[in-house]
């Protein structure tokens, strides 16, 4: 009878694991640098898939806090048919469903989708980089998926990298040992080495290392900014799409060296280590456990020497960036008023008080940028100003500089379509993108006026079927299927343009009024409106030192 129970329970664990085989694939392998690995053929979709590649040694021991060292290579064959390990995080964001294989410092893999036959050759790629402030995110999410948009005849490769107090730590011991005398960024040097392993290995997979776009959302956008701004990495580019956001004042600067150090320095101490060697010492848990404990939002990205050596803006003026098409945009409500209010109702009183203390030598300029005539204009002026605060003006900065300090295209968008509601009423959208936990007690959110930060993610991806948190409607996926074949023609061919799409004229270097798509359920071509605002801005972040 035991025999009888095992026999039984060990037929019904694959089931119950969670781990759904899929019935329509058979294996395939490819021989990559390192070693063969193999993954799934999907005869339903003709698309193969390889996830939970490494691309670097897992960084442990002596390899925590350290750049992404190169692989030893295997023998026989590696399995890669199931998500690796996402970075260590918290749950920090309501909207990232995970299909990765647990939490580890052992995080460094990547997941591939190609739509290549045995004989495909010269396919463009994708590669994808996650948001989440630098502190959350996971190449696995549904979000980021790869198989729309390699059926559109692309490789697509998503990218794990280091995150918060283990990606992004600076200590004066850490740069003391590195061969390039610097620390902190490894979040981003790991993404160089996915991009190294991209160059070395995507032809197995159908792609054209020449051909190589990066794409990413929020800090995904910023690693997109930071990539080209890199010399570790600007070569490896063939065009890069932003998708709000840039490493650029207001919007998680990098710092000097010594500033990051100092910061790094101080949280050991305050912890109670004085050096490298016992903190390296420490368990992942122990690790995992002070930083949260510490209540820190990350650590700084760094003006390292290395991987970055100076400011965007410097980079860029001096045009030293990745010279490539560049297609970048925000969303039209990227954060509520509510963010910019404090909280208060939107009276004109609360109003005018807010800018005045934010803006006390420059408040009447910025009542005429954004105006208070109404309640209503209240909150319009209130949602664009805590969105140009929180991430417009770094990206609009971003793409004026690529567009004075290049001869390459520059395409820019206004995302707006408004997003359908929760289909768990229990929930509500949260500040910056994701959702949580409705308070009962709670008045109800207000309507949105706009399309908030993240959003668009599923749309431009061609995920929203995958998305399930949503109740979407014809007029999404019309939606989606428009900003999927922008973004796919241009990874395909350095243009966004294609048949029965409305004309994507790009921006013009001289005028002040550039042109912006505005991708809605009614996609059109427009000059930018109010870009005075984004020129007043630029006056205010520029001149700090």
């Amino acid at each position: 009878m035991r025999k009888l129970l095992l026999m039984t329970l060990s037929l019904l664990l694959p089931a119950l694991s969670g781990e759904a085989q899929n019935k329509d694939a058979f294996p395939v392998q490819t021989t990559t640098e390192k070693g063969i690995i193999e993954g799934d053929y999907d005869t339903r979709t003709g698309i193969q898939t390889y996830f939970g590649v490494p691309f670097a040694k897992p960084p442990l021991g002596d390899l925590r806090w350290k750049a992404p060292q190169p692989m030893d290579s295997w023998e026989g064959v590696l399995e890669t048919k199931k998500f690796g390990p996402r970075p260590m995080q918290t749950l920090v964001f309501g909207d990232m469903k995970s299909r990765s294989d647990g939490v580890s410092e052992d995080c460094l893999y990547l997941n591939v989708w190609t739509p290549a036959k045995r004989n495909t050759t010269g396919l463009p790629v994708l590669v994808y980089f996650y948001g989440g402030g630098f502190v959350a995110g996971d190449a696995s999410e549904y979000r980021y998926d790869g198989e729309s948009m390699a059926k559109k005849g692309m490789v697509v490769v998503t990218v794990n990298y280091r995150l918060n107090i283990f990606g992004f730590f600076a200590h004066p011991e850490l740069s003391a040992e590195a061969p390039y005398g610097s620390s902190g960024n490894y979040g981003l040097l790991d993404q160089t080495a996915a991009l190294q392993w991209v160059q070395k290995n995507i032809e197995q997979f159908g792609g054209d290392p020449s051909k190589v776009t990066i794409a990413g959302e929020s800090a995904g956008s910023l690693s997109v900014s930071l990539q080209m701004a890199s010399p570790l990495a600007k070569d490896m580019i063939a065009g890069a799409i932003g998708e709000s956001g840039a490493a650029i004042m207001p919007t998680l600067p990098p710092v000097p060296l010594e500033n990051a150090e100092k910061t790094g320095l101080d949280f050991a101490e305050k912890a109670g280590y004085t050096s490298l060697e016992e903190l390296r010492a420490l368990s992942t848990r122990e690790v995992y456990e002070i930083y949260n404990e510490s209540a820190r939002f990350g650590f700084p990205i760094v003006i390292d020497g290395y991987f970055l050596p100076k400011s965007l803006p410097e980079v860029f003026e001096a045009g030293e960036q990745a010279q490539v098409p560049l297609l970048l945009g925000w969303n039209s409500a990227e954060i509520p008023g509510t963010a910019f209010m404090q909280g208060q109702p939107y009276t004109e009183e609360n109003y005018v008080n807010v800018v005045k203390g934010t803006y006390p030598n420059d408040y009447e300029k910025v009542l005429d940028l954004y105006p208070h005539k109404s309640e209503k204009e209240i909150e319009l002026s209130a949602t664009a100003l805590a969105s140009d605060r929180f991430i417009a003006y770094s990206t609009w900065k971003w793409f004026d500089l690529h567009l004075h300090h290049s001869e390459r295209p520059v395409y820019r968008y206004l995302y707006s379509k408004v997003r359908p509601p929760l289909v768990d009423q229990s929930l509500t959208p949260g500040l910056a993108g994701g959702t949580m936990e409705r308070d009962e007690g709670a008045p109800p959110p207000p309507e949105p006026v706009g399309a908030p930060h993240a959003c668009e993610i599923e749309y431009c991806m061609g995920n929203l079927h995958l998305v399930t948190d949503y109740a979407w409607t014809k007029d999404d996926y019309k939606v989606s299927q428009v900003m999927q074949d922008y973004f796919a023609n241009f990874i395909i061919s350095g243009d966004p343009n294609g048949k029965d799409l409305p004309v994507w004229k790009p921006a013009e270097p001289e005028s002040q009024e550039p042109a912006v798509m505005v991708i809605d359920i009614d996609t059109r071509l427009e000059k930018a409106g109010r870009d005075d605002r984004y020129r007043f801005l630029d006056q205010q972040y520029m001149t700090q030192p």
